[in-house]
């Protein structure tokens, strides 16, 4: 039986609307949790042992410890050991954060489960949120935010680093470095997927996952970023900046980076410009 200690619950505040964790505990779990909905958002870690998860969005998945997986709100799942039981952190959270994680595929839907090849730290986060909650004080509170927020990237990361390279196809951090250096050139959506041995359409959602934009918007977003930095490190008249990222109409410049920043490039510079 798991000591009452070990399951600790907290109300969200309200001013913590961004990320906050709502519960901790530890346990040494012997039966599976069957077809359970959540209102909230929740990542399990397993320790040791082995066992299974299953949602209808990943199917039925293995899961063998080192390891943790993520169970998303209002979404149904199982999961549990076999019958040598595991031994199990977990941390309910919630808040607006969560929508940017998984639009970013910091947290998969698909693919919940994540292999460890390092416990370590992301054991002693899950330890330092349980202390936090235990000593429930607004600092402790965001204390254990920050350290879930570190859970995901974490996870993220070593998600990342194991994905098997895929010797026949293209990769797609090549394909993103290929838009940045080419930003500031006119993009040829078919000619450029060809150089990949892939259709625009599939190129596009390749890089839509990888970056959060498709391919021109992408590119849009690294040439206003560069004028940002010209815009106050240089001297530049607005023009010559607009020329060197390539826009020939320095009053469509302008007027694009209006819509994009809410403020025309020359009151961008009165804002941030280094002495």
């Amino acid at each position: 039986m798991t000591r009452p200690a070990d399951a600790i619950y907290r109300s969200p505040l309200a001013a913590a609307g961004g990320l906050a964790v709502t519960g901790s505990g530890r346990q040494h779990a012997m039966h599976a949790v069957k077809a359970r909905k959540l209102p909230s958002y929740a990542v399990v870690l397993v320790e040791n042992g082995q066992g299974f998860l299953e949602t209808d969005a990943s199917g039925r998945k293995s899961v063998k410890g080192p390891a943790l997986f993520w169970l998303l709100s209002n979404r149904q799942h199982s999961y549990g050991p076999d019958a040598e039981g595991w031994s199990e952190r977990w941390a309910l959270f919630e808040g607006s954060l969560v929508r940017d994680f998984l639009r970013l595929r910091l947290i998969s839907e698909q693919e919940p489960v994540i292999n460890l090849r390092s416990l370590d730290g992301i054991q002693r986060l899950f330890a330092s949120i349980h202390a936090d909650l235990i000593e429930d004080t607004n600092l402790a509170r965001a204390s254990a935010a920050a350290s879930l927020h570190r859970i995901v990237i974490l996870a993220a990361q070593q998600a990342s680093q194991a994905r098997p390279s895929r010797q026949a196809g293209p990769n797609v951090t090549e394909i993103v470095e290929a838009l940045r250096h080419r930003a500031t050139q006119s993009l040829d959506m078919v000619a450029f997927a060809a150089e990949y041995g892939m259709s625009p359409a599939t190129l596009r959602r390749k890089v839509a996952m990888e970056v959060g934009l498709p391919p021109k918007g992408f590119q849009l977003r690294v040439r206003i970023d560069h004028a940002k930095e010209l815009l106050t490190t240089t001297e530049d008249k607005i023009e010559i900046i607009a020329s060197k990222i390539g826009f020939e109409d320095a009053f469509y410049f302008s007027r694009l980076f209006h819509e994009r920043e809410n403020c025309t490039p020359r009151e961008f510079r009165a804002r941030f410009k280094r002495a």
